[in-house]
């Protein structure tokens, strides 16, 4: 009986308790079934790239599922290109930060997570991290579904769209980079999964 395991990575100083996640993640759960059954994977990620993705390969390696799907929100979605290569499976992109060393140079320093307050230290060598993550283009465009919002206020919606071309791509008017109205576009997210 085939199986299925659904990784979802949340952005960056973000949480498994972020509204897509928690939106996906019940959906995905609604779709499994004793016949069809879908494993669902919402780690927090680390502040360390590293260390992120080693927990979360080592978690991949260790499930006995047929079929892998990888949803990333925005640093997520970075994470999910690398991922999706390494394992020639598919991934769902949403605003995702195609460009990351790049886009969070800036952030370096102790910051706070979103949900939490908690203090989050992004260290200097973390850049260097994402740096050999860093997947230059994509090999097989149909395995891949891309959701940008042309409103996002954080990253360039224009690069993310040349990065996926020749993949499925939902580029949204207007919008925010939380992709506010996920949910009427989650039935799109289910579909490219299954």
């Amino acid at each position: 009986m085939p199986s299925t395991l659904v990784v979802y990575l949340h952005g960056f100083r973000s949480s498994p308790r972020s509204s897509k996640a928690v939106l996906t993640g019940e959906a995905v759960k609604a779709l499994s079934t004793p016949d069809d059954p879908i494993e669902w994977y919402c780690p927090q990620l680390l502040p360390s790239p590293k260390a992120s993705m080693d927990m979360v390969v080592k978690c991949i390696e260790a499930s006995t599922h047929d079929h892998l799907v990888v949803i990333g929100s925005s640093l997520g979605g970075y994470y999910a290109n690398y991922l999706a290569e390494k394992f020639a499976c598919k991934a769902i992109a949403l605003n995702p930060a195609v460009r990351a060393p790049k886009e969070l140079a800036s952030h370096v320093g102790m910051l706070t997570s979103y949900d939490t307050d908690e203090p989050y230290d992004f260290r200097p060598e973390y850049i260097d991290e994402l740096k050999a993550l860093q997947v230059e283009s994509i090999s097989n465009p149909s395995r891949y579904f891309l959701i940008a919002a042309k409103g996002d206020e954080l990253l360039d919606w224009q690069e993310m769209v040349d990065f996926y071309r020749g993949a499925e791509q939902l580029v949204l008017e207007g919008g925010d980079h939380g992709i506010s109205d996920y949910q009427d576009h989650l039935p799109k997210v289910l579909n490219f999964i299954s």
